[in-house]
């Protein structure tokens, strides 16, 4: 069983708590932009496993593409596929392989998706509070830093007591 979401990442700034001297002035150097990109991800809270890529827009061709390259990554073996029911996830030119079955989370419950753990991580140990300068770096950045997470860590971030 995996979940799937997309997380959107980009060069727009994210700040969030730092420590400062006592009555210091917290500063964060910012460059407001609003180009960004997605990762697709799907993880598995029991193994720890995840399929991800990254990709420049969300909609049913993004979610096909990812759909084919999750099901390739998965050879043989079958696996649900649990996501919320965005609009490129439930329509009708959406083309699910053999080897996936998609099962849908309830409407507006992010929570009970634990993706959602992993955007949250994401975000705090690679664009919060930090500048970028171009959209690559931010890529590179969340590249690195998901090349870092192995499977026992995203099944301890992933892992949920109502599984």
């Amino acid at each position: 069983m995996f979940f799937f979401d997309e997380g959107r990442f980009g060069l727009m700034p994210s700040l969030g708590k730092m420590w400062v001297e006592k009555d210091g002035q917290p500063v964060a150097a910012v460059r407001i932009s609003y180009e960004n990109f997605f990762v697709y991800s799907a993880v598995s809270p029991d193994t720890g496993e995840d399929v991800t890529l990254f990709l420049r827009g969300v909609n049913t061709n993004a979610m096909n593409h990812f759909l084919a390259h999750m099901s390739e990554r998965l050879g043989k073996r079958k696996c649900l596929l649990v996501m919320d029911r965005a609009g490129w996830h439930c329509s009708k030119e959406l083309v699910v392989p053999q080897n996936i079955e998609i099962v849908y989370l309830p409407p507006y419950s992010p929570e009970l998706n634990p993706v959602e753990r992993l955007w949250r991580w994401l975000k705090r140990h690679t664009i919060r509070n930090r500048l970028y300068l171009a959209i690559e770096e931010v890529m590179d950045s969340v590249q690195e830093r998901l090349n870092s997470a192995t499977p026992s860590f995203l099944k301890g971030l992933c892992r949920c007591s109502y599984l």
